[in-house]
């Protein structure tokens, strides 16, 4: 009796385990890029980030005019100097294209930064309603489909429509 009492529980532990190990997780996807490009807040992130990219090009473009009518007037003038104007001159030419170069290295990086501070809380917010309705609709896993390459991978669902709804976009 004891003997069947065993087989039987291998058996049940045996057909429990085979019931756990074809259970499927289910993948979504969602293609994370479109959906923020979709969001209200991010035309208005864009307008604030063109509006401060403007002030930097605004102040290059003063500082290229300046360094390039130096420029020229060096070069008119440079016949009829002397050696020593003709090193001075020549050291702050450099020093203005330092300083050009300098100044256009930080609007690029305060542009990023202001990109990266205005792009963050979108993103978040996006994810966050992908996280809803993964876990509302039982997804494991959300697969980010537009920076995602995978040659192979098991068949899941488009969430687009569904965080689309979450969101309150069209």
């Amino acid at each position: 009796m004891k003997k069947l009492l065993k087989v039987a529980l291998v058996a049940v532990c045996i057909v429990f385990a085979g019931n756990l190990a074809k259970a499927q997780t289910k993948i979504g996807y969602i293609a994370i890029d479109q959906l923020v490009d979709q969001m209200p807040e991010t035309k208005t992130a864009i307008a604030s980030i063109t509006a401060y990219n403007k002030q930097f090009i605004d102040q290059l473009t003063t500082m290229n005019n300046e360094l390039q009518s130096k420029g020229q007037a060096y070069q008119a003038q440079r016949a009829t100097m002397t050696d020593a104007v003709r090193t001075s001159k020549e050291g702050e030419l450099a020093d203005l294209q330092k300083r050009f170069q300098d100044y256009q290295n930080t609007a690029q990086q305060q542009v990023e930064a202001k990109r990266n501070e205005l792009g963050k809380p979108i993103i978040e917010k996006v994810r966050g309603a992908a996280a809803q309705v993964a876990k509302e609709k039982g997804y494991a896993y959300v697969i980010n489909s537009s920076q995602t390459d995978l040659i192979v991978s098991p068949p899941g669902d488009d969430l687009m429509v569904a965080v689309k709804a979450k969101l309150g976009l069209k």
